[in-house]
Order: C-alpha cells, then structure tokens, then sequence
C-alpha cells in the first residue's frame, strides 16, 4: 500500500472506530442488556484501535536522534 491508501484506509478506520462507540453506548442506554453484543462489539473496537496503531507507525518514520 502506498501513503495515500494507508491515510484512506486510517480514516476509514477511525470513522469505523467512532460509529462502534457510538453503538455501544446506545446499547448501554437502551439497557437491552445483549451481554454478548457487547463484548463483541468492544472487541472489534479494540481490534480497529490495533490496526489503527500499526497503520500510524507505519506512517510516521522512525527518527533516530
């Protein structure tokens, strides 16, 4: 992947990221109480947040001072 599809693919994640928030806490609200939705939903926000991480370092150089 070049620099322009990592930066389409980070922003694609992070709006991904957001929206799995916001679902989260509308499932907390509506106190539907899907223990395992739940779960599953914190564990693809948490698995975006990885990938998130790994495509910014990709992006940002090492500089060694």
């Amino acid at each position: 992947m070049d620099e322009g599809e990592l930066r389409r693919r980070l922003e694609l994640l992070r709006v991904e990221h957001r929206d799995l928030d916001d679902s989260i806490a509308a499932l907390r609200e509506s106190g539907a109480g899907d223990q395992l939705q739940l779960a599953r939903l914190k564990k693809r926000k948490l698995k975006l947040r990885d990938e998130i991480t790994r495509i910014e370092d990709e992006l940002v150089p090492d500089i060694i001072a």
